[in-house]
């Protein structure tokens, strides 16, 4: 930096053989005394020292000579002046580096304006005085002169006794902040610490060095290849424009920039400075957060994040937000499936023994097979027992039989963890191209946080549950685009989530066309808000269920969804004694307020279906209240069923069924209980037969008459009014889907009679 070239400054003041007319022997200011025609003065142009220069007899107690010429001056200048000298005669006299500061005014600034003195000791030996002049006090800045001054007039004073005469070379002024450019400017280079950059050589030390040196200002990493053979933990902002290599253990910690782009630029790739980034997020604890800029990673392999963070739990919250993490094709990303023999006992509804080839099976791979319900997966293996330990039970597999294991690929894979708790994704999305999964979530730990998070296009699975790291699971308004979009629903085979745990939260998401939304065991969890549309382009099309619960007994509620050409599913897959036997059958849900829609779909359509996978189950606890359902391009004939596949519903012991104050559009057959039926018996009769079958949810018998109202006189059949009472008899008729009122005469008139498909 000089501003002599920068900005084209004049700051040498003119030669002696220009005339000493243009030195004043007072301040330098116009109108003060020059040295031209001055006794005491002289050019003389052939020194053997200095060649042409100025001989000075001082006559005065302090000698001046100034420039009359100004010196420009500015904030962040810092200018070298140097006078060389010899005494020829007389009394050795002081000399110092002087000068005149004067404001934009033209007033004199009240700042130091002489040097250091030096005193000349002997005749004729040449000395060199020089002083800095600078606007900040730094070290080795001889006057401090702040920003006030704007101009200077620079010279010299002689001091000490009068009568010595002095020979002066032409006094220059050079432009030396360059000198205080490391002092001026916000950054030190590792390069000026030791460090090589040749690709081989540790430069580690000098990293920490520089950071050391640093105090607060920025570590540059000049260009280069620079090798850190451990652990680096800077504590002070950095800028690479070089690179580093590192094993892919030790972590790289930036502690005052901490993000995608500083790590992309530390390590020369998206790829590598992410999962750097990853490994540092878990390590050290002045951040919580990994901001990816909003930039794209491009992937190639799935992210082993318990590889990367390099430990086996962590129950710490991290963040990682704002960017996407983009599969480009690979064939790391395949899946890998393994088929073997095992034996399965209900005794240990939980483990596979006798497991054929139990080394190739990986954790996390799905287990398909007869008996096996819907999303159950490999949690633990043990190779030397030859065991493998599952999610979740089977429902229908006793015996030995061969199994496939179908390991999926996923974006970001926590499965290496132990236990790993309080992770959130915000604002990120995971563009999987259809080749390969979402996310696998860990063995163990709870609250996992997707956020205003995009998921597009997984290949098999959204968001995976393999053991208990999804207890309360968190999904907020989050949006799942299909892999399967124009493919017919019967032979879709993507689902966005499964669940194992408990206390799930799922609200506000989008999802579009995938085979399910959600398959949830557990208890406690909250659906709300979600649109999930399930249709395609078929006429009269199969659809699937959107949402599956898996535990008979989930204590949910379902609140304010809009669930479009799908349906809501309760199953006991997941119970390895599927029969009733004394314990919770279906019930504890509860569906508030949602918009039901469908088209396009065949008569035989349901949104709500109860799936036993063994006889002797009913509902107990199930609220539908508040609902809308409607159909497009063809009526169904009512809204809910039982799958009778393996088993139906014992509705002797039906209780707690609230169906009520829905809307029904396009649908054949309301369902009601209660319901309330006005029946009007036209024929004397001591018994009224009440037909209240079509109503009851789920086939469900008649089982209560809570109520009955007449309207109006009973009477006999000369309509003589009648004050007698009456007795209800439930569950009459085939069926037992009829009332009966039983009269002690033979009586007839109008009633409202209230029937339900419970015993409340």
């Amino acid at each position: 930096m000089n501003k002599a070239i920068t900005d084209g400054l004049v700051l040498m003041p003119p030669a002696f053989a220009a005339g000493l007319n243009l030195w004043s022997r007072e301040d330098g200011r116009p109108g003060d005394g020059s040295y031209a025609g001055q006794g005491n003065a002289a050019y003389v142009p052939n020194d053997q020292d200095f060649g042409g220069c100025m001989e000075l007899q001082k006559v005065d107690a302090v000698q001046k000579l100034r420039c009359f010429q100004q010196i420009p001056f500015q904030p962040g200048m810092y200018l070298l002046v140097t006078v060389r000298i010899k005494a020829l005669a007389g009394a050795l006299p002081g000399v110092r580096i002087a000068a005149w500061a004067g404001r934009a005014n033209g007033t004199n600034a009240s700042v130091p304006q002489t040097g250091a003195i030096t005193t000349l000791t002997s005749y004729g030996t040449v000395r060199t005085i020089t002083a800095i002049i600078g606007s900040g006090d730094r070290q080795g800045v001889d006057l401090a002169w702040g920003t006030s001054p704007t101009y200077a007039h620079i010279g010299l004073d002689l001091t000490g006794g009068t009568g010595g005469v002095v020979r002066i070379e032409d006094i220059t002024i050079e432009d030396v902040t360059g000198v205080f450019l490391r002092k001026m400017m916000d950054w030190v280079d590792v390069r000026d610490y030791g460090a090589i950059g040749n690709g081989t050589t540790d430069d580690t030390a000098a990293f920490e060095a520089a950071d050391t040196a640093a105090a607060g200002r920025t570590v540059i990493v000049s260009p280069g290849t620079f090798r850190i053979a451990g652990n680096l933990t800077l504590d002070n902002p950095v800028r690479f424009e070089g690179k580093l290599t590192m094993p892919a253990a030790s972590r790289l910690v930036c502690r005052r920039n901490f993000d995608l782009e500083n790590y992309t630029a530390a390590f020369g790739s998206e790829s590598v400075g992410f999962r750097k980034a990853l490994q540092a997020l878990f390590y050290s604890a002045d951040h919580v957060e990994l901001d990816l800029n909003g930039r794209r990673v491009d992937l190639t392999e799935p992210v082993d994040v318990a590889d990367v963070a390099g430990v086996p739990t962590f129950e710490v919250r991290r963040v990682l937000k704002n960017g996407v993490l983009n599969a480009i094709a690979d064939p790391a990303w395949d899946s890998e499936g393994v088929t073997s023999v095992a034996t399965y006992a209900v005794s240990q509804p939980t483990r596979l023994t006798g497991v054929a080839n139990v080394a190739s099976i990986m954790v996390g791979a799905r287990v398909i097979g007869t008996g096996v319900g819907r999303e159950v997966y490999v949690k633990s293996k043990n190779v030397s027992a030859g065991t493998v330990d599952l999610s979740q039970p089977l429902w229908a597999a006793a015996g030995t039989r061969t199994y496939t294991f179908r390991r999926y690929k996923y974006i970001m894979d926590f499965s290496g963890f132990t236990k790993f708790s309080k992770f959130e994704l915000v604002q990120m999305a995971l563009h999987c191209n259809g080749l390969c999964s979402g996310i696998l979530l860990p063995p163990d730990g709870q609250v996992f946080r997707l956020a205003d998070c995009f998921m597009t296009k997984p290949k098999d699975r959204g968001i995976t549950s393999h053991g208990r790291g999804c207890q309360d699971l968190i999904v907020d308004q989050c949006h799942f685009v299909s892999n399967e979009e124009g493919v017919a629903v019967q032979d879709r085979t993507t689902t966005v989530m499964n669940v194992n745990a408990n206390d799930a939260k799922i609200r506000f998401n989008r999802v579009a066309r995938f085979e399910h939304f959600a398959v949830l065991a557990g208890t406690t969890h909250i659906l709300v808000g979600n649109h999930i549309f399930q249709g395609d382009d078929e006429v009269q099309g199969t659809r699937k269920a959107g949402i599956v619960f898996t535990t008979p007994t989930p204590n949910v509620f379902v609140t304010g969804n809009y669930i479009d050409n799908c349906f809501i599913e309760m199953s006991n897959e997941y119970d390895p004694n599927p029969d009733y036997d004394a314990e919770y059958s279906f019930g504890g849900l509860t569906l508030t307020g949602n918009v039901f829609f469908s088209i396009d779909v065949g008569p035989w359509f349901r949104w709500l279906v109860v799936a036993p996978k063994g006889p002797g189950h009913f509902i107990s606890g199930l609220s539908v209240t508040g609902n809308t359902f409607r159909t497009v391009n063809g009526n169904i004939d009512r809204v809910e069923k039982v799958d009778t596949t393996v088993a139906g519903l014992d509705y002797g012991r039906m209780r707690n069924v609230i169906f009520e104050n829905n809307t029904f559009n396009g649908v054949d057959q309301i369902t009601a209980s209660p319901v309330t039926i006005e029946h009007t018996q036209n024929t004397a009769a001591n018994t009224w037969v009440i037909d209240a079958g079509d109503f009851m949810p789920f086939g469900a018998r008649a089982r209560c008459v809570p109520a009955v109202v007449p309207e109006g006189a009973i009477t006999n059949s000369s309509n003589v009014a009648q004050f007698v009472s009456h007795y209800a008899l439930v569950e009459q008729g085939a069926g037992g889907k009829f009332a009966h009122l039983r009269w002690p005469s033979n009586v007839k008139g109008r009633a409202q009679v209230t029937v339900r498909c419970d015993t409340p």
